[in-house]
């Protein structure tokens, strides 16, 4: 283990984990065997600067997974919510930014700069091009590839990867109404089946839906997009 780390309350180190720094976790925090997490960046840009890796409470980094530090060219740091499950083989690169309550499923890989947002599950295998951001409650199947951004609630899956309809069953399992559910259908339809340029279909949704709040984290999880909208 490295000297710069701190550790909160009732974390749980396995045998075989190895933690560098700079990182700072919070509590409840779990480690099991051949994690690494923490590490320098393979990116040919860092050069051993000060960067950091901040953890919040109650996430669980499974075998083999592994986490770096961030960048001095990016943010200088990687960020990790609260209650994540990092399964076995899992790669989080540098300057990745997790919100809370995610699953990355086997081998799952996360090029630099990534952004999940919140409640999002990742299939076996899922490949995320650098600098893509994924809306919460989004889904993807095993083996996707990833190379655009993500909707909040869009199920994606195939390779070549495409938009696989609304993640119904994951808003069922948070409790989303019928009506919630029923309203953000509407707006998966105007946005990916109507052949509306993306201003278009934002304005048609306005028109037509219940501008809950769901239905405006959807809107301005496609207005915040960098990379573009898988569509």
């Amino acid at each position: 283990m490295a000297q710069k780390f701190s550790l909160g309350e009732n974390c749980i180190l396995n045998s075989h984990v190895v933690i560098k720094g700079p990182s700072k976790f919070g509590s409840g925090n779990k480690f099991f065997p051949f994690c690494i997490v923490g590490e320098d960046t393979p990116d040919l840009k860092f050069k051993g600067e000060n960067t950091t890796l901040e953890v919040g409470q109650n996430n669980t980094f499974r075998e083999f997974s592994k986490v770096h530090r961030g960048t001095k060219a990016g943010i200088s740091s990687t960020k990790i919510g609260n209650n994540n499950l990092i399964m076995p083989g899992v790669m989080i690169a540098h300057d990745c930014i997790l919100g809370n309550n995610n699953v990355l499923v086997d081998n799952t890989a996360l090029a630099g700069h990534v952004t999940l947002k919140d409640n999002i599950t990742l299939g076996g295998y899922t490949l995320v091009h650098q600098f893509c951001q994924l809306g919460s409650f989004s889904f993807s199947g095993m083996g996707s590839h990833i190379t655009m951004d993500i909707p909040a609630f869009i199920r994606v899956a195939g390779n070549p990867t495409k938009p696989a309809g609304l993640n119904s069953i994951a808003l069922e399992r948070n409790a989303f109404t019928k009506n919630e559910i029923s309203n953000l259908k509407k707006a998966y339809k105007i946005f990916y089946r109507d052949s509306l340029r993306v201003e278009d279909a934002i304005q048609k949704i306005n028109n037509e839906c219940n501008l809950d709040e769901h239905i405006e984290l959807f809107i301005e999880s496609i207005k915040s997009s960098s990379r573009g909208i898988l569509r």
